[in-house]
Formats: C-alpha cells, structure tokens, sequence
C-alpha cells in the first residue's frame, strides 16, 4: 500500500473530511501503517506531504482539500455526499514526536565506568543524589560519578612502598559530570555545574555523549576550560573504545579537603572515601566496592 492508497481508504471509510494528521491516526489505529513499505522516521509529514502535493493543481487527483485551517482532504467522488464545511474534529489526534535520545542521563554512566577503567586505569563509583542531606546543602553540590586511579597497580612494589613511606600515595581522584548533549542551549549551566560539583578533585572533566561541533560553541567551551581547568570527554557509546579526551583536564596537585568534607553527606561519596582509605592501607583494591565494569559485548547493545 502506498501513502496516497492509505489515505483514499481511510476518506472512503470515514466518508468527511480530514486532516493528514487525522488520517494517520485513523490509519494506525485500524493497522493500516503495516501494509506501507516505508522506513521513514516522520511516515505522518510524508503522507500530509504526498496528499497535498497530489491535490495541488492537479485535476486528475482523487483529492480535493478544503480552504479552511487546518486543512482538510476529501475525495472529490464523495463530493454532495459530504459536508465540505464540517471543521469539527473528530477527536484529539496526538502526532508522536521524534525524540531526541532514546537514553537518560544515568544510562551513561556505565559507558564512562568502562572508558575510565581501561583507558584512565580509574575506578569509578556512581554518587546517587538522592541519599544526600538536602537540609545542609542546594543544588549543585554533587558531581554525578567519582573515580580514583591507583600507583599501587603499576609501580613496582619497592617503588610503591617508597614512596609511600615519605608520604606521597601517589593516587589520583577524578571527579565527572555527565549530560547527554551539550551545546550553546546548556553550555553555562552545565559547565558552572561541573565547576561547582567537581573542582575539587585532582581531575574534573564535563561528559557528554553528544557535544556540539558548532565552531563558536567549541571556542567558547574551550576559553571556559582554559579558564577553570576543566577536561571535556566526548562518549562513544556505540564504542566506548572510541571515547575521546576533546580537552585535558588541568591537573591539581592539592585536593580540596574542605569540600570533600562537604560532600560526605552523601552516603555513596562517604563509602568512596573510606574504600579508598582502606585499598591504599591493605595495598589491595576491593574492585567489587567500585561501579561495575560490564563487558564490552553488553556495552555495545542499546541503553
């Protein structure tokens, strides 16, 4: 069936006058969309479309439209059998919209947990917002996932406990913000929200799935990394292998205790810290009290 068949059927069947939209529904709701060979993403733009163009200047179209807003389409057969100034709709047609990620936010953080694991040699651990004290503090207090890089695996072990008995641990704490997309729309807000939740640790960076190639937008989001020593991380996640650093983070030899103070109300960040006093004490990383790290086969299936 086509478009233009769809729509000659339903008219006939309805027998009054109809909106394109109203043909579609009309048409989903009696299955007629499955007989269409069609993979559009938008098949109700391309039926209101085809019908208009069909009916426009063209005396040989079954189709005749009526003058009224919005427009209505007839067929010209049915023409004294139906009332051509009925504008009254026969109910409420709700035309799907396309939406623009087929993910939330917190489905991304597995695909950083992965990309920090085996490319930052980092492990992670997701800080659920929820169980914080809110009486303390407001908004913009939480970054959206913590990691922690240890020397301990890749140091030699005399090495490592050198360094350790003059009192450098030699360990790296990373804090994340992750957004879906970022781009001029969300690009403050987001930002500020990142220096304001993560700044604190040795490595802060912003992480978005989708990041906009606008050049002004690029420009300005890297005066604001210079500005504030904030890294950007593009996310792959169809491969996470193929995440990318767009900007390094500018690395801090201190750590604010004061605001890792702050953040121990949340009980998730409390964990993090005392799991990681106790790996650098026992020299032995408990993995199973970090975020999971799926296989990459599970990775590469959708959110």
């Amino acid at each position: 069936m086509t478009f233009l068949e769809l729509a000659e059927k339903v008219l006939q069947e309805e027998n009054k006058p109809l909106t394109s939209n109203e043909i579609w529904a009309i048409g989903v709701k009696k299955n007629y969309d499955k007989e269409l060979n069609t993979e559009g993403k938008t098949p109700w733009a391309t039926l209101g479309a085809q019908i208009y163009v069909n009916s426009k200047d063209n005396p040989k179209s079954l189709f005749g439209k009526t003058d009224s807003r919005p427009k209505k389409f007839y067929l010209k057969s049915q023409i004294g059998k139906i009332n051509l100034e009925d504008s009254s709709i026969t109910e409420e047609i709700l035309v799907p919209k396309k939406k623009k990620f087929d993910f939330l936010e917190k489905d991304l953080h597995k695909y950083l947990s992965y990309y920090a694991y085996y490319h930052l040699h980092c492990y992670t651990k997701t800080i659920n917002h929820s169980v914080s004290s809110k009486k303390e503090f407001g908004e913009w207090v939480h970054p959206d996932m913590v990691g922690c890089y240890f020397s301990m695996e890749d140091w030699k072990k005399e090495v490592y406990d050198l360094s350790s008995a003059m009192g450098n641990t030699s360990l790296k704490l990373y804090s994340f913000e992750l957004k879906r997309e970022l781009n001029f729309a969300n690009l403050r807000e987001s930002f500020f929200q990142c220096v304001s939740n993560s700044s604190w640790a040795n490595e802060s960076f912003l992480v978005a799935s989708q990041i906009s190639e606008n050049e002004d937008f690029r420009d300005e989001l890297g005066r604001l990394c210079t500005s504030f020593g904030i890294g950007v991380i593009k996310l792959n996640i169809e491969d996470p292998h193929s995440t990318e650093i767009l900007i390094p983070s500018k690395f801090k030899d201190l750590i604010d205790w004061e605001t890792v103070n702050k953040l121990t109300m949340n009980n998730d960040f409390k964990e993090f810290i005392d799991t990681v006093k106790t790996d650098l004490t026992s020299k032995k990383i408990h993995k199973k009290e970090y975020d999971l790290v799926e296989e990459i086969e599970k990775l590469k299936m959708k959110p």
